[in-house]
């Protein structure tokens, strides 16, 4: 587990530990992956607002989601390192010997404080509304937009005064064939009360082929496109914006741009 004086730190100045030497340096291992094993593409950066934006994006790829170390990829790569890309992450990231890791790297707790904190100082920062729910989606679901009703982030950028960026990734869900969340397993087996767990994806990929989690499967080199969108600005909904119909908004234009990026694939994994 983390030690308590690495919680104080972190829950006073989430964002004082990012080392920007440090994620140059891993990027630079990532990139050359990402863009052979994945060929990978970042596209619409040449938009991106200045100073503190908020990136809510569909989340893909079950337990080795690429969308963060992609969107992060092209981002630096484009505007270099003075502007941090922040990322809100669960609570079991920072647990063990990697801990240190991933905050210096630019992740951060999943809260209302942090992301203040980040996007106040000028940081960009990334956040998955959909989650675990979303990032387990069936593949035969992979181009719908799903947060699972959740809608914090809108509050989190009316809070720091900040524009929501819309971004949208497709292929990370191609990367296994998932089967299904497995929400009535996890209830049937009361994870939910063991373990505060609310699903048990079911995925089929190789070399294992059936996997409920474990064993863990090796994923396929599917081609990742992530699409990042015009910023939308919440002030254009009113002096006290409703919540519902941003998130509704946002919701909308990301899907019609996930849509269109699945208009243009023509095979899966190929891309």
């Amino acid at each position: 587990m983390s030690t308590p004086d690495t919680d104080t730190e972190l829950a006073a100045a989430p964002t004082a530990k990012w080392d920007p030497t440090l994620t140059e340096r891993v990027m630079g291992l990532l990139r050359p992956f990402l863009r052979a094993y994945h060929r990978s593409e970042v596209r619409g950066l040449d938009d991106f607002p200045p100073g503190g934006a908020l990136v809510v994006s569909n989340h893909s790829g079950g337990l080795f989601p690429m969308d963060v170390p992609v969107f992060a990829s092209g981002f630096y790569e484009k505007f270099g390192y003075d502007r941090p890309v922040y990322t809100l992450s669960h609570d079991v990231i920072f647990t063990g010997p990697t801990a240190e890791f991933f905050i210096k790297t630019g992740f951060i707790r999943a809260n209302h404080e942090n992301a203040a904190a980040a996007l106040r100082s000028g940081g960009v920062v990334v956040v998955f509304p959909g989650g675990d729910y979303d990032v387990y989606r069936p593949t035969l679901e992979e181009n719908k937009i799903d947060f699972d009703g959740r809608t914090g982030y809108v509050r989190a950028a009316l809070n720091a005064g900040v524009p929501i960026v819309p971004a949208v990734s497709i292929g990370g869900q191609e990367t296994q064939l998932y089967l299904s969340r497995g929400t009535g397993l996890a209830k049937l087996l009361q994870l939910d009360k063991l373990m505060r767990v609310k699903i048990l994806p079911i995925s089929f990929g190789f070399p294992f082929g059936l996997s409920a989690v474990l064993p863990v499967n090796v994923p396929l080199p599917s081609k990742i496109v992530t699409q990042v969108l015009e910023p939308i600005d919440i002030a254009d909904f009113g002096e006290d914006p409703d919540v519902d119909e941003v998130d509704a908004h946002v919701r909308h234009v990301m899907q019609q741009a996930l849509d269109r990026l699945a208009d243009e694939r023509r095979f899966p994994v190929l891309g």
